[in-house]
């Protein structure tokens, strides 16, 4: 069974995102330790990229940052191997299909292993195309994250069948970001999801605020938070501890209550 697994056992699962190196490594790797000791679950880690499609301006500055500041995917790795030595629970890349290539399967998927990270979402990978690392992240024991959204309809099954560690729903069409209000049937997604598969599903874009993340946890087995906390570090820098211990903290309990 997937480690990833036990992040969601018995409890609802409170997922922060940051990106990798932002503002610098030594702050990434506090951060990581600190929000494990707030109640996060399980973290992503965004590996930064030049063109993350996916992400909203928050996030693309957080990677603009990041590798402003000097960090390399190696670099990256060998700060989660350092963090490893404390931090016990899941952590996965989120990263696209491009720095993996870029880097070479193989040797990407064995400094996973080294630094026990233990799956990867890859948002620019569509599942008629996993074929490309499905069969190297298994033979690596790295659950490769399938992503369902709303505009997935029929598909959505047919991911969810296949899927690995957690599926990861996206709440709303777009980029990530904050959301003033998150629109889309989500609970519908899971529901359709579970039908298929007895797999944890978190829900994931857009949210931001306590009120949020209980509604989506209500409905599904977790919340995933991103641009809400990069926005956090982006503004405080490397005194961002405190205050993203704070959230992560409210988050957490709001979750719990779901």
């Amino acid at each position: 069974m997937s480690n990833i697994y036990k992040a969601f056992e018995n409890k609802k699962a409170f997922i922060p995102f940051i990106t990798g190196g932002d503002p610098d490594l030594n702050t990434t790797k506090k951060l990581l330790i600190a929000m494990e000791a707030a109640g996060a679950d399980l973290i992503e880690i965004g590996i930064p990229f030049s063109d993350p499609i996916a992400e909203g301006p928050v996030i693309q500055e957080a990677s603009q940052r990041s590798l402003a500041g000097g960090c390399t995917t190696d670099r990256l790795f060998e700060m989660v191997k350092e963090a490893r030595k404390t931090v016990k629970i899941p952590m996965v890349f989120m990263t696209y299909i491009n720095p993996i290539y870029t880097y070479g399967k193989e040797r990407f998927m064995k400094r996973c292993v080294e630094c026990q990270i233990d799956g990867v979402i890859v948002p620019d990978l569509p599942f008629e195309e996993k074929s490309e690392l499905s069969g190297i992240c298994e033979q690596y024991g790295i659950d490769l994250i399938s992503l369902i959204a709303p505009t997935s309809h029929d598909r959505i099954r047919m991911i969810a069948k296949e899927a690995k560690g957690f599926v990861y729903c996206v709440s709303s069409l777009g980029v990530t970001g904050v959301r003033t209000e998150i629109t889309t049937n989500v609970g519908e997604m899971v529901k359709m999801v579970k039908e298929v598969n007895d797999i944890p599903a978190a829900i994931g874009f857009g949210i931001s605020t306590p009120e949020q993340a209980r509604n989506m946890a209500s409905v599904s087995d977790g919340a995933i938070v991103g641009s809400a906390i990069v926005k956090i570090v982006a503004k405080y820098g490397r005194d961002c501890i405190p205050e993203v211990v704070k959230y992560v903290t409210s988050m957490k309990e709001a979750v719990s209550e779901a």
